[in-house]
């Protein structure tokens, strides 16, 4: 659909050959594919991971997932003062790691084409606090674009590398949840050609010592202010009238089109080129309704910067400051400011439904680690980010801290040196993936080490980075593109960062008998010591599937344990209250193995007390197949 006032409209002239139903991530991918980028960067986040995993199939296009954010930026950092276009991809946390380079680089500015996508988890769906990346515009003079559908994520990040070539400076891409995951029709243009110019030495501009940076603050000003004019007549911010001026309303990305749901036929001044935000523009389209209402998602950012300027506007007064400003959300809003409470305009509110808590796959080599950990008593556990943080929850309830990529190990450290009289007596524990000890857990290890910690760290080593669907890490030893390379020996690292050699174990985390015999030692020492678990994630291809198992009823007591495991592919069947000889009241537990999703790991088989849980054999591969397919 034409958008009166855009040059971003989809052309007449664009072959139907180039239409494609995409996801708004996959979107960004073939922008950067057809803006002719060299080097690609990024480390996997939802809701921002498919975006490199796109770019890793155009084979043109130098891609890796980094170590951590601030890698990644960097990386394409050096392809930019190379005179390449670049493009880094995180999601909102990511940007808190990245920040270090990314605000040195506003002063250096961009050679070749910088763009930065940032991903915001509006709502919370998969993160450990809700960001608002358009900040970071605002804190490092940066232009901020903001797509609100697949198709304009590929016009926005094709327009954003011509922005950042024009004005020399990064553009960050902000996207939602929503914009990431949610497909449209995509029409491609025709790819452009970029010269790669080549490194050319300038010390003054990027040598960032305090002498060269202030002489580079002026030149970030003066183009601070060519961007506000620039902002003012940008064909990404655009005026869609409307039959209604009781109400207009100033909004961008994500939460336009449930503007638009809401409220049809109101004024909308739609905001593609978000910062600088264009005041006098939204000042004169404030004369043509009687209320301006801004609607964004999450901060009211624009809207404190209106009423600086001087312009009348409603905002987080009337709707809320977290989560998505949806149609239910934003019309009785509006309503109830303009005296209609009640009026819903055939709005169906968000119902209810029955919660699935998250939990971990079938087989999941951490399920056993947790059901060790929540038996394992008088030990503080300090958890990090991961498919492990889910420990945290039933059945296992085995973590008592989370904060950040990395942070198990300090705040263990710092849970130990600030111990009080009550936990003295107290082991303190610190669990960490692989993917994540790697990011940012391998200075905290050196920093038990170095100021003599009394923590044991339990290393889940599932050689994949499991919670954003088994990407590669550096533990795999195959980089993104699938190739074999280097693979992390993460005995020698811990040994190199100050373990001595008898405190690291290895242990297979299938065993958990032998789990927990180490677990139980190791906690007890007085020093810093490091188990290690060793088996692949079961959504990688170096998982092997295993026989299945299933339940004997004739055997099964309904003592529940196998519950405790917390494997999904185990259903209760049915529950019997009974009387205890003392008078007291069980509850049973029966119940029954999928055997369509059990791989036959045997975690379950452990806690087993009246081994009731024996293989399937008796279930043929035909009967295993028409279940898959039932299923």
């Amino acid at each position: 659909m034409r958008r009166e006032g855009s040059k971003l409209s989809i052309a007449e002239s664009v072959l139907p050959e180039t239409r494609q139903f995409i996801s708004g991530n996959m979107a960004v991918a073939q922008a950067a594919r057809d803006a002719n980028v060299k080097v690609a960067a990024a480390y996997p986040g939802t809701p921002s991971t498919e975006i490199l995993e796109y770019v890793a199939g155009f084979p043109e296009i130098y891609s890796e997932w980094s170590i951590n954010e601030k890698v990644s930026l960097e990386v394409a950092i050096g392809a930019s003062m190379a005179g390449s276009r670049a493009l880094c991809a995180m999601k909102h946390v990511g940007m808190n790691v990245a920040s270090d380079a990314f605000m040195t680089q506003t002063l250096i500015g961009a050679v070749g084409g910088l763009v930065i996508v940032v991903a915001d988890d509006v709502g919370l769906s998969s993160s450990q606090n809700e960001q608002d990346s358009r900040y970071w515009g605002r804190f490092a003079h940066l232009p901020v674009l903001e797509p609100s559908d697949a198709q304009e994520a590929y016009d926005f990040t094709r327009a954003a590398f011509a922005l950042s070539e024009q004005y020399e400076v990064p553009v960050i891409v902000r996207l939602t949840t929503r914009i990431c995951h949610v497909k449209g029709v995509v029409v491609n243009k025709e790819a452009e050609s970029h010269e790669t110019r080549g490194f050319v030495k300038d010390p003054s501009r990027l040598v960032m010592v305090p002498g060269n940076a202030k002489g580079r603050i002026p030149k970030m000003m003066a183009r601070d202010l060519a961007l506000k004019a620039c902002s003012e007549e940008n064909d990404l911010n655009i005026i869609e009238s409307g039959t209604d001026t009781e109400v207009g309303f100033i909004t961008s990305g994500a939460a336009y089109f449930h503007v638009k749901e809401a409220f049809p036929d109101a004024p909308v001044l739609k905001l593609g080129f978000s910062h600088p935000a264009p005041i006098e523009k939204i000042r004169a389209f404030s004369q043509t309704v009687e209320k301006l209402v801004v609607i964004e998602e999450v901060e009211p950012l624009l809207e404190t910067e209106l009423r600086a300027a001087n312009i009348e506007v409603y905002g987080k007064d009337i709707v809320p400051k977290i989560g998505e400003l949806s149609p239910p959300v934003i019309q009785p809003a509006i309503n109830n400011l303009l005296g209609k409470a009640g009026e819903y305009n055939n709005i169906i509110p968000a119902q209810n439904i029955f919660p699935r808590p998250p939990t971990m796959c079938v087989a999941c080599p951490h399920l056993g680690i947790y059901y060790c950990l929540s038996h394992i008593k008088n030990t503080i556990i300090a958890g990090d980010i991961g498919c492990y943080t889910l420990g945290a929850g039933h059945p296992w309830n085995a973590l008592d801290t989370c904060i950040s990529m990395g942070a198990s190990l300090s705040v263990a450290q710092g849970i130990d040196k600030g111990r009080g009289e009550s936990d003295q007596n107290k082991n303190v524990l610190a669990v960490i993936g692989d993917s994540t000890f790697l990011h940012m857990g391998m200075q905290g290890l050196l920093d038990i080490t170095y100021n003599k910690g009394n923590v044991t760290i339990l290393l889940l080593d599932n050689r994949a980075v499991g919670m954003t669907g088994g990407q590669n890490a550096p533990s795999s030893g195959i980089n993104l593109q699938g190739q074999e390379t280097s693979q992390v020996d993460f005995r020698k690292l811990c040994e190199a960062l100050g373990v001595k050699p008898e405190r690291i174990r290895e242990v297979n985390p299938y065993e958990m008998p032998t789990l927990f015999k180490a677990l139980r030692e190791e906690v007890k020492i007085k020093e810093p010591s490091v188990i290690i678990t060793n088996q692949p994630c079961v959504l990688t291809e170096r998982y092997s599937k295993l026989p299945p198992l299933k339940v004997d009823d004739d055997k099964c007591t309904g003592c529940g344990n196998c519950l405790d495991v917390g494997c999904p592919a185990i259903t209760v069947t049915r529950r019997e209250t009974v009387i205890k000889p003392n008078g007291k009241e069980k509850e049973l537990a029966f119940v029954q193995i999928d055997t369509a999703a059990c791989t036959g790991c045997d975690l379950c088989t452990k806690p087993c007390a009246p081994d009731a849980i024996i293989p399937a054999r008796n279930i043929s591969c035909d009967q295993l197949t028409n279940a898959v397919e039932v299923k």
